[in-house]
């Protein structure tokens, strides 16, 4: 064979790595086609809807294309090597038909179960493998049989698809270094489509979310992507924190004193609907603020501002990260140890939240984040719980993108955060959430205070873009009916070596200011960032029973005063007591103080407890 027939040989294997990706791709569109035609009457679409729903789930497919041609990707490296290649042919069909049948398993069973379930294939449905008979019992055989049906349909349309891009016959490529090099470089291209690019985050599921209804968003899920994200962070809850019987840890639970309803609670507010800013702020914990104990020469306009509106100075972060943290903010539900709730949509969808409360009470809601708006699957959990519109950082002009090392610093968020407060129509009250970012590790910030460390600085420079950012609002006619809330995500390890031990380490400040709020207090009851849903619902006398851990704290029946924080295999709890906190690893006590206390560690016991019951339910 000549040099050119050689090359030929080279160009075959590159084509038919290409060819099978989009081959992959094209299974993967054919799939969308008989999930919405299967639910086309409880779910009719638009044709306009079909596009998008293609378009925005590419990702999600290109992603698991990848996966799925790494294995004839690797076989074809090996090809290059091996003089006899009679077995690559069979090898490679091989493959491909196991997977068509995995597709066709998996795209079947996902649009059998949707309209039970109302979401995506995910690793739920290993729960039922246990017991085969009680899964089946609810649809009958012939259900049963149209499915089979279908799945053997659908093996033969993708086997036949994926057979087409592979060549008959394979022959060693004319240069053996060049031929493995460019195979290599297409493996690193295929591992940058898996991952999603080289952004800070991964190919999760709410990359594909685009849209307030959430069937399309669902739509354009990949149902693949899906069954192995949620399988490879997949766990047992419903084994996990069993440390009482059950009828203990309930009776134990009830003893806390958690009520969904609000009574006889204190008036902060002038107005029933109020237009509301949620700021929370990036790891602004009590140890840079002086009203909590702080430095004073860190956080001076938060202490300014203290003055002039209520100050909840014993609330506690539940959590120690932005995910964890912002979900318990949101939707007043607990953190975990080990598990972050905003990470698995399926679950994370039926939390509700402010925005999802306010959206039916006539409030128009959007949230602004000047990082990728997709990180944790961010994105997919705010529109799946009431928000309207979720922006990030390509919503801001391209040149400001990347000021600071996770998008768009501070000072230009708050400026066009205000801009879009001064857009807002008058005639519907809004609710618009805003996460800051610049105070947050490499801390390098377009700001310099003389004396503070990097740290420090980063502190000082968001506690400056606020303080700014407030008086220019005062001076718009929005002031009079706006509620400003300042709540961080999470506390810091600021100063250094203040470890988990140390309740320091999540003591945060809660402040809500502006034209709506009655007058200056200070609110000195212990809480938590998840009693933030409850206690401002009860001020707007909102109901809020679907809210189960979260607690008006304003409330006559806020009786038991507590709270807890969890962080990587371990949890604190604290009340008027004192606090305790557990190494769950080890079980050893980390820190009693002011002495002691059986009680604290069974109550944040309990706690744990019943709340991965809960999760382990949704």
């Amino acid at each position: 064979m000549g040099r050119d027939g050689k090359l030929e040989c080279m160009k075959t294997r590159i084509t038919f790595i290409l060819n099978l990706f989009l081959a992959y791709i094209l299974a993967f569109m054919l799939a969308k086609a008989v999930f919405l035609i299967y639910n086309c009457v409880s779910h009719p679409v638009a044709f306009s809807d079909v596009l998008g729903i293609l378009w925005h789930g590419l990702p999600l497919d290109a992603s698991s294309s990848g996966y799925l041609i790494a294995v004839p990707l690797l076989l074809t490296i090996v090809s290059v090597w091996t003089p006899r290649l009679g077995w690559w042919r069979p090898l490679i069909l091989c493959y491909t038909g196991l997977t068509s049948w995995l597709l066709a398993i998996i795209v079947t069973v996902d649009c059998a179960l949707y309209p039970f379930w109302g979401f995506k294939l995910d690793a739920t449905v290993f729960a039922y493998l246990d017991s085969p008979a009680n899964a089946l019992s609810s649809v009958s055989w012939l259900f049963v049989l149209c499915g089979i049906v279908a799945v053997f349909l659908l093996f033969l349309l993708y086997r036949k698809l994926l057979r087409s891009v592979v060549p008959s016959t394979l022959c060693p490529p004319f240069h053996y270094h060049m031929s493995t090099c460019v195979l290599l470089l297409m493996g690193g291209l295929t591992f940058l489509v898996i991952r999603g690019g080289t952004g800070k985050s991964t190919m999760n599921v709410g990359v594909v979310y685009y849209s307030t209804d959430p069937y399309l968003n669902h739509a354009a899920v990949n149902p693949a992507f899906s069954l192995l994200s949620s399988s490879l962070k997949s766990k047992k809850f419903d084994k996990m924190y069993r440390f009482f019987p059950e009828d203990k840890a309930t009776t134990a639970f009830d003893s806390l004193g958690y009520s969904s309803v609000s009574e006889g609670q204190d008036t902060l507010l002038t107005t029933l609907r109020p237009n509301i800013l949620l700021i929370i702020m990036e790891g602004f914990g009590g140890t840079v603020t002086e009203s909590l104990g702080g430095r004073d020469d860190i956080s001076p306009c938060f202490s300014r501002l203290v003055k002039e509106g209520v100050f909840f100075n014993r609330c506690y972060a539940n959590s120690y990260r932005t995910d964890r943290g912002t979900v318990c903010i949101l939707s007043g539900y607990p953190s975990f140890p080990t598990v972050s709730p905003m990470k698995m949509p399926g679950k994370s969808s039926s939390l509700g939240s402010i925005a999802s409360v306010l959206k039916s009470e006539g409030y128009s809601t959007d949230f602004l984040y000047g990082g990728d708006i997709n990180f944790t699957n961010m994105k997919s959990y705010l529109l799946a719980n009431g928000y309207q519109q979720a922006i990030g950082d390509t919503w801001f002009p391209s040149d400001v993108r990347k000021t600071h090392a996770w998008g768009v610093t501070d000072h230009i968020v708050f400026d066009s955060l205000l801009a879009r407060i001064i857009r807002q129509p008058s005639e519907r009250p809004w609710f618009t959430t805003c996460l800051t970012l610049s105070s947050h590790e490499p801390w390098e910030v377009p700001f310099s205070r003389k004396g503070l460390d990097k740290k420090a600085n980063a502190m000082a420079y968001l506690d400056d873009c606020l303080g700014h950012f407030v008086e220019k609002v005062k001076q718009t006619p929005a002031w009079d009916s706006l509620l400003i809330i300042c709540l961080p995500d999470h506390g810091i390890n600021y100063p250094e070596g203040t470890t988990e031990s140390d309740i320091r380490r999540y003591h945060i400040p809660m402040l809500w200011i502006g034209g709506a709020v009655k007058q200056p207090r200070v609110v000195s009851t212990i809480c938590s960032q998840t009693d933030l849903v409850a206690t401002l619902l009860g001020q707007l006398h909102m109901n809020h029973t679907n809210f189960p851990f979260s607690r008006d704290i304003l409330s006559a029946n806020y009786t038991c005063p507590h709270a807890i924080h969890t962080f990587d295999n371990g949890f604190a709890y604290m009340d008027t007591t004192g606090y305790t906190v557990v190494d769950l690893t080890s079980g050893q006590v980390l820190t009693d103080n002011p002495h002691p206390s059986s009680a604290r560690l069974e109550k944040g016991k309990v706690l744990l407890q019943k709340m991965m019951e809960d999760f382990s339910q949704r």
